[in-house]
């Protein structure tokens, strides 16, 4: 398992985190409609991400808490056109879906969304994790720490759950 420390936040301004980044010579990967179906599962998350830059598999583990927070992951890339959908929905049944468009930026191993959700609003991530390099849970939230302060997101801003939990709490 990989480990990351992220945080999510809501986002007033989209085009200010965006402005920040680019000034930070982000790479940015470009805006990826992604669909999110999560599936019923006994123990921690798994979803399908669906995307033209993103399509995987991630199965994960995580603390809902406000500020950066510690999530064990496992991803498996999925080829376009893959019957795995289908096959998940059949077998463990569809918990929800959560319709996204997602800006996507790099620096070094730390990785900026910059989200549109559908039902739910403007979103910025921040996800310190540990692929690129060996990094401790420490280094991780540390770098979480820095760009939340850099990005100046308000503690009222922050939130501890997912995108599917709060699809979930509208129904």
């Amino acid at each position: 398992m990989s480990l990351n420390v992220e945080i999510k936040a809501r986002c007033s301004n989209p085009e200010k985190i965006k402005e920040k980044l680019k000034a930070l010579n982000a790479d940015y990967r470009g805006c990826d409609h992604q669909i999110d179906t999560y599936f019923k599962v006994n123990e921690g998350r798994l979803k399908l991400r669906e995307g033209n830059i993103e399509q995987n598999l991630i199965q994960y583990q995580r603390e809902n808490k406000k500020g950066p927070k510690s999530s064990k992951f496992n991803l498996f890339p999925v080829p376009k056109g893959s019957t795995l959908k289908e096959i998940l929905a059949l077998s463990a049944g569809v918990l929800c879906v959560v319709d996204k468009q997602r800006h996507i930026y790099y620096i070094e191993n730390v990785k900026f969304h910059v989200d549109e959700v559908k039902d739910l609003g403007s979103y910025v991530e921040i996800e310190a994790g540990d692929l690129i390099k060996p990094m401790t849970p420490e280094e991780l939230h540390g770098q979480c720490e820095h760009y939340l302060n850099f990005f100046e997101i308000e503690e009222t801003e922050l939130i501890h759950n997912s995108y599917s939990d709060l699809i979930l709490a509208k129904k």
